[in-house]
């Protein structure tokens, strides 16, 4: 979630802060599960908030989800690093050096601090590169990186293989409006009814190379092309189940999420409560309908020569309105209950959305450090410990393995 829509769904706490439960809170064979098993979170938002303002994550940064030391608190080993474009830098031109400037933070973080995150490129180097090189034994992050949205690729095919080469391992093919790729899920009107013929010729291109297609953010005809036309498995970067959320496309109806299945790929869950819970979900859904109206009535009256409003009196009194909702972590947890099953343990994974939602998230999953509460969700309903590593990363880095397998870039 970002730009214009963040709004819609800031939590009630306080920005100078972030109040995390302590994941010292969380039962003991929990703690030890979360320490001992690879967890992967496909899906955080950091490069976009140090685009706004840069602070050194390899320290505590109380306004901030993910840093080291929460990161290193709650057992995560590997971050998908949000490479975030909107669609208006896609109108403006702007992507592209917006991609590269996000790209050449993170970058910057694993240069300032080698002992504490390295850039991921592969699956099969994880073991290797999560190995301590610090003293206190603290083992290092690894940073692959995700593209949300496929506008700095532009009408490029080319651009592909340098951000292959810049260590983008995803594509969001589309987010928050349609593009040249692919139709969105929030856009009112679709442009391709599903995927465009350049972007069939992305998807084929990202299988040749290895990365990942992501199918979050599309509509429901974008997904069900997406899966279709790619050679390898597809990833749901950061998705979660409509079963909950009727009417809200963001989220996945059963038939696509056993189609991602079918093709061996896996459907990461997001904490975000407008991913996960009812109500809030149709809150959302209710801005953006909203939102498309204030902005069909503000064309109309600039064309007439009437006054307009801005985007920021729109969601500050949207905001003031529509106060965000409760919501605990048992939403998450019924989520992954209901993907296991219907698609198997083997197609379930998690992309927290952290740094992405401003702050609107279930209690027990505001920070990354949290990760134990989860696992002892899971736990407390019954996963045996192999089944929740497969939730925490397996399954993830399995399916990346199988994307590598098919492209043409094999090691």
């Amino acid at each position: 979630m970002h730009s214009i829509v963040a709004a819609a769904f800031a939590a009630c706490l306080p920005t100078s802060s972030i109040a995390a439960v302590a994941a010292a809170d969380a039962p003991a064979a929990a703690r030890a599960l979360a320490r001992d098993a690879v967890i992967v979170d496909g899906h955080i938002d950091a490069p976009t908030e140090l685009m706004k303002r840069w602070v050194d994550l390899g320290v505590e940064q109380p306004t901030r989800e993910f840093d080291y030391p929460k990161a290193v608190d709650g057992g995560l080993d590997v971050a998908f690093m949000s490479i975030y474009t909107s669609s208006g830098q896609d109108e403006d031109g702007s992507a592209w050096n917006v991609a590269n400037r996000m790209i050449d933070a993170v970058d910057s973080l694993a240069m300032r601090h080698p002992d504490k995150f390295a850039l991921l490129r592969s699956p099969h180097d994880v073991e290797q590169l999560r190995k301590p090189l610090r003293k206190d034994g603290a083992p290092r992050v690894l940073l692959p990186l995700g593209m949300e949205n496929g506008a700095p690729i532009g009408d490029d095919l080319s651009r592909l293989a340098f951000f292959f080469d810049r260590g983008v391992r995803y594509i969001t093919l589309a987010h928050s409006a349609n593009n040249r790729i692919a139709d969105s899920s929030y856009a009112v009107e679709k442009r391709w009814n599903g995927l465009s013929p350049f972007g069939e010729r992305v998807v084929d291109e990202m299988n040749r190379l290895g990365i990942m297609v992501d199918v979050s953010h599309l509509s429901d005809a974008a997904v069900a092309a997406a899966v279709a036309r790619s050679r390898a498995p597809v990833v749901a970067t950061h998705s979660a189940l409509r079963h909950f959320t009727p009417g809200f496309e963001r989220n996945l109806s059963d038939e696509l999420a056993k189609a991602i299945a079918a093709k061996g790929g896996v459907i990461q869950i997001p904490f975000g409560n407008a991913f996960v819970d009812p109500a809030s979900a149709a809150q959302t859904q209710a801005y953006f309908t909203t939102y498309n109206a204030f902005l069909h009535d503000n064309a109309a009256a600039q064309a007439a020569g009437r006054p307009t409003r801005s985007v920021i009196e729109f969601d500050d009194e949207w905001d003031k309105n529509h106060p965000p909702l409760p919501v605990r972590i048992d939403a998450v947890l019924d989520q992954i209950d209901y993907g296991v099953k219907l698609v198997g343990i083997d197609h379930i994974g998690l992309g927290s959305d952290f740094d992405g939602v401003s702050g609107a998230l279930p209690e027990g999953l505001k920070t990354v450090a949290d990760f134990p509460h989860l696992v002892a969700g899971l736990q407390s309903r019954g996963y045996s410990d192999a089944d929740i590593r497969k939730i925490l990363g397996e399954n993830l880095l399995r399916m990346w393995r199988e994307v590598e397998a098919v492209s043409d870039r094999r090691r």
